[in-house]
């Protein structure tokens, strides 16, 4: 995600932002502007933001968990992970990492995922920035209601030669590794050409073997993959990607794709050619849609969405940080089909979250988490 280069861009989260402009289109075709906007009606009626947290601070992340279909784990960028639990927030924090982490702009802690035999072994994971400002990915251990702090045990860190880019996603994949969402280094243009180089970690779509450590690129190419996911019923992956100047993405790669992506920062921003040099390794995988700096300036990546509501389900709902404005699409045959913009707006969204049962929440790093459906 790019935040802010200068606070008084929007607040302590903040954002990059840019006056320069491109299309706002999907894989299927160009679409104007603000337009189509979601139809209405009795099941879309119930798509709508209600907030059912505030107070919190600086929050960028929250993930819900099998097993436990009333709490969210609520990561807030100062180094908590807080949990909101049958309607309440819980006043002990789950993970207190404060004193390990730097914090502020694009650095602090930013993600949490649980491992998918939570509920036996209590394992879960976290991506957060050093007090050097280095990215580590750090094993716990949990004891059903709080982290272990002796359990910490680091499978990955990665030296960061700039404050801004550092992705920060983790989430495990359909395969049982954990992917880790890793920007370019930052500055501005890629300056040293790390998206392209397997002979770095940025810029990449990294995945872990938690038990050996083991690290794998699994794409390259990529600017600041903020958030990513995988679609809980087809294990097809979804990433957000911010732009430079011009165009944010999405970038889609399905379940059954047999190898090596590139996903064309720094030769292309969305599917606009960016710097005129040699391609790296992998398939070029262009944006299955993206969106002009017209209507955003930082693409949050959300969810293909597998909950209660008939009328939204299986479409990928996602967002926009300096503008608030909300899309969704649905996926057919690895191509985007009927892109909207929806009729609310989400200030802030930091991320977009999933509980137990499919149903989805957004983040607002204003300090808020609001549910969208039911």
């Amino acid at each position: 995600m790019r935040w802010l280069l200068v606070l008084a861009c929007l607040g302590a989260l903040g954002i990059a932002c840019s006056s320069e402009a491109a299309t706002d289109e999907s894989s299927t075709g160009r679409v104007p502007a603000g337009s189509p906007r979601a139809p209405q009606g009795v099941e879309r009626a119930a798509f709508r933001p209600r907030a059912v947290v505030s107070g919190l601070s600086n929050p960028t992340h929250a993930v819900g968990i099998k097993g436990e279909p009333r709490r969210l784990y609520i990561v807030e960028q100062e180094g908590l992970i807080r949990v909101f639990d049958s309607g309440r927030l819980r006043a002990a924090p789950f993970l207190d990492v404060r004193s390990l982490i730097s914090a502020g702009g694009e650095r602090g802690l930013l993600s949490v995922a649980f491992h998918p035999q939570y509920a036996r072994n209590r394992l879960f994971y976290v991506n957060y920035t050093d007090r050097d400002g280095h990215t580590n990915v750090v094993e716990y251990r949990s004891n059903g209601t709080r982290a272990i702090p002796s359990s910490a045990r680091r499978l990955l860190f990665v030296r960061q030669p700039y404050a801004n880019h550092n992705g920060g996603q983790v989430a495990f994949g359909p395969n049982g590794r954990l992917y880790v969402g890793m920007g370019d280094g930052g500055s501005g243009g890629d300056p040293e050409n790390r998206a392209q180089n397997l002979r770095s970690l940025l810029g990449k779509l990294l995945s872990i073997n938690v038990v050996t450590k083991g690290v794998r690129i699994e794409g390259l190419g990529l600017r600041n993959p903020w958030r990513f996911s995988f679609d809980r019923t087809t294990g097809d992956l979804l990433i957000g990607d911010v732009g430079q100047h011009q165009v944010e993405e999405i970038d889609f790669t399905p379940k059954s794709s047999p190898g090596l992506e590139n996903y064309g920062w720094d030769i292309f921003e969305g599917r606009s050619k960016f710097e005129d040099k040699a391609l790296g390794p992998g398939e070029l995988v262009g944006p299955i849609a993206q969106y002009s700096h017209d209507d955003g300036c930082s693409v949050t990546g959300g969810h293909v969405y597998r909950g209660t509501n008939k009328a939204l389900r299986g479409r990928y709902i996602y967002g926009d940080f300096c503008s608030g404005i909300v899309w969704s699409f649905a996926v057919s045959g690895g191509a985007a089909r009927d892109l909207r913009r929806e009729d609310f707006k989400l200030p802030e969204l930091t991320s977009f979250a999933e509980d137990a049962a499919g149903e989805l929440f957004a983040v607002s790093g204003g300090g808020t988490i609001s549910r969208l459906t039911p």
